[in-house]
């Protein structure tokens, strides 16, 4: 596994997991990822996620399926460590015409799209999710 791109591992995890039909797979623990799932449960593309210590702390998220398919459809990572994305408030991505998500990461943390929107606020562009 590389972590040059911690982020992009996680989708990775997430997106091999949901591939697989796993309901719970494990990450290692880091509070960005942290962020990143609060806003994907609280946008309902997970049940749920929760902080758990084996001998380090891990990330233990719990996948979401409709009718026996995946919830997230696609997750995309954008902004990458050699080219980073950034996008003022005027400037913010819409995914799929609003029917999915981009993750900001902004200086009053981390949000998504809509929330940014709504608040004024830009910053780098994370990932999609639809």
């Amino acid at each position: 596994m590389s972590m040059q791109d911690p982020i992009s591992d996680m989708l990775t995890y997430i997106r091999n997991g949901q591939n697989n039909k796993k309901n719970k797979i494990k990450l290692p623990f880091s509070n960005i990822k942290k962020e990143i799932l609060r806003v994907l449960k609280e946008e309902g593309y997970i049940k749920n996620y929760k902080i758990i210590n084996e001998n380090k702390l891990k990330l233990e998220v719990i996948l979401k399926y409709f009718n026996n398919k995946p919830v997230i459809e696609n997750i995309q990572r954008i902004s990458k460590p050699s080219l980073r994305i950034y996008k003022n408030k005027k400037k913010i991505p819409k995914v799929m015409n609003y029917f999915g998500i981009a993750i900001i990461s902004t200086s009053k943390g981390i949000m998504s799209n809509k929330l940014a929107k709504n608040k004024g606020i830009g910053g780098e562009v994370i990932c999609y999710v639809y």
